[in-house]
């Protein structure tokens, strides 16, 4: 055999297993699954100890790599009142979590807002009020800051928090409840 010719038998085996090896692994895209508390890659073994149910045929599983699937990206909200940010807790459907909740006193009857719930961490926004206007009852409870018309309460204990708002002549009281 020629040295020619044993380059080309060299280069047609080559691309020969280089298209087998290909061929072999590009099948399907994984299946999209919900994350588990833990999955396990099942064996061979355990695959063919599981009985078909009766009626469909036996189909053997789709190729997977062994990492768990990565859950879809969670919606996130561009606007619109609450704002949300990470909640250190979990929210109920009676009480938010720790979101930024934003209170425009021109666009809200305030005196329809009698109480709100929020976990620890959560910021009542108070928007076009004067400096030195809004009053809590329990301060100890709270970290109140005011900027241009602006008073951000945050809820820094659990607790119950009387927030008082004068608007037109009158004082109004949200009741907060923190958790």
């Amino acid at each position: 055999m020629s040295r020619a010719s044993f380059r080309r038998l060299a280069v047609v085996l080559t691309a020969a297993v280089a298209v087998a090896a290909c061929g072999a692994d590009a099948v399907a895209p994984l299946p999209v699954q919900p994350p588990g508390p833990t999955r396990s890659t099942p064996t061979p073994s355990a695959i063919a100890a599981t009985p078909a149910p009766a009626g469909s045929p036996s189909r053997p599983p789709p190729p997977t790599s062994g990492r768990p699937v990565a859950a879809p990206p969670t919606p996130t909200r561009t606007r619109g009142t609450p704002r949300t940010t990470s909640p250190p807790t979990a929210a109920t459907p009676a009480c938010q979590g720790a979101v930024r909740y934003d209170l425009p006193l021109a666009e809200t009857e305030v005196e329809l807002l009698r109480s709100l719930c929020f976990a620890t961490g959560a910021v009542l926004r108070i928007q076009g009020i004067g400096p030195g206007l809004v009053t809590v009852d329990r301060p100890e409870l709270v970290s109140q800051q005011y900027e241009a018309g602006v008073v951000d309460i945050r809820f820094v204990r659990p607790g119950t928090v009387a927030v008082t708002i004068p608007q037109e002549g009158r004082e109004h009281t949200i009741t907060v409840v923190v958790r």
